[in-house]
């Protein structure tokens, strides 16, 4: 399997980075959004960056190993907050209907039968994933179902007009599958990267670390992408996988929830490098791995709110910010338009 995506042209950058210091403000005075609009700006190869129709995909499967205890939630969870997200009952609900952004809800394979219903993306691989502390979580067709239906949901929703996507997920369990992703392809320790996931506490915790280990045990540490993702994943982990290297192949903006939404981007990246050029860290969340991630991505999140939630809360909160640092580059003065002095010599 493989990807190629082409990197943003960096001969625009000089241009940009002109437009943004020759704004009304002292050189660098907007940080982290100065470098976001230049970002943006060599994303869509142009001066004049537009954010269009944003949307956020929350990616739902259930997994085998969750019924061994790895969660402090039964697995029934996964499809009762699909049917919330439904609803319009969750948090992602909230802060997406709050940042005039689209959700959609695609059910990558959720133990539950929901026949056909407005908002749900139907592209189930299988009810749930096996259990990975007794056989791989899925086979080689499988994951490449889930890959390949991830990238025509992106290039799809890139055909609708939308030019940026968060990334979203639900399953319970899948923290540990993604503590597991993070152990084999950033090479850190196990223990490292194992968090408390929807709330375990200090018994709970210590169990989720013997099974993890047990399961590593079982099926070893691969360090390709495509192994791990096999061994350990979700299909909702599988399937963001593909989405983001096709949302990246459509040149569209990705803004990267938490440390699950993350462990599908250590697969998109170890497959396809240039991915990162097209990706904004939302946050950086609770769980102990999630800044493993980064250290191994070179990454810095835009925000740190102490989130551990998921669902693609933190994208949808973080998207503001993505929005000013594109009015900024569009509708700021310069200092030659607002006979504004500059920095005197």
């Amino acid at each position: 399997m493989h990807y190629t995506l082409i990197r943003p042209d960096r001969g625009l950058a000089p241009a940009l980075q002109q437009r943004i210091d020759t704004k009304t403000k002292p050189l660098g005075a907007l940080g982290r959004l100065e470098a976001l609009a230049l970002q943006i700006g060599l994303i869509q190869q142009t001066l004049e960056p537009e954010l269009r129709q944003p949307h956020v995909m929350v990616f739902a499967g259930d997994h085998g190993a969750a019924r061994a205890g790895v969660s402090a939630y039964p697995q029934d969870v996964t499809w009762q907050m699909v049917e919330n997200f439904l609803a319009g009952g969750a948090a992602i609900n909230v802060f997406a209907r709050q940042a005039g952004m689209g959700l959609s809800v695609v059910d990558a394979g959720v133990a539950h039968d929901f026949g056909p219903r407005p908002g749900l993306i139907a592209a189930k691989v299988a009810p749930g994933t096996a259990n990975y502390l007794e056989a791989p979580a899925m086979d080689a067709a499988q994951r490449n179902a889930a890959l390949a239906h991830g990238r025509e949901l992106a290039l799809g929703l890139a055909g609708t007009g939308c030019n940026v996507v968060g990334f979203g997920e639900m399953g319970i369990g899948n923290t540990a599958a993604a503590s597991l992703l993070t152990h084999c392809l950033t090479g850190a320790d196990l223990a490292t990267v194992i968090g408390r996931g929807t709330g375990l506490d200090d018994a709970g915790l210590a169990r989720k670390r013997e099974l993890l280990a047990h399961a590593v045990a079982r099926g070893g540490r691969p360090a390709d992408p495509l192994d791990a993702l096999a061994q350990y994943g979700g299909f909702e982990i599988a399937m963001m996988a593909g989405a983001m290297l096709g949302a990246a192949e459509a040149r569209m903006v990705l803004l990267i929830d938490g440390f699950i939404v993350t462990s599908a981007l250590l697969v998109a990246h170890a497959l396809a490098p240039a991915v990162l050029d097209y990706c904004v860290f939302a946050h950086r969340s609770q769980e102990p791995g999630h800044a493993v991630q980064f250290d191994h991505l070179g990454a810095e999140p835009l925000v740190q709110l102490d989130l551990r939630l998921g669902e693609g809360t933190g994208a949808a909160l973080a998207y503001p910010l993505v929005q000013a640092a594109v009015n900024f580059l569009n509708e700021m003065a310069s200092f030659e338009s607002a006979g504004v002095s500059g920095k005197a010599d």
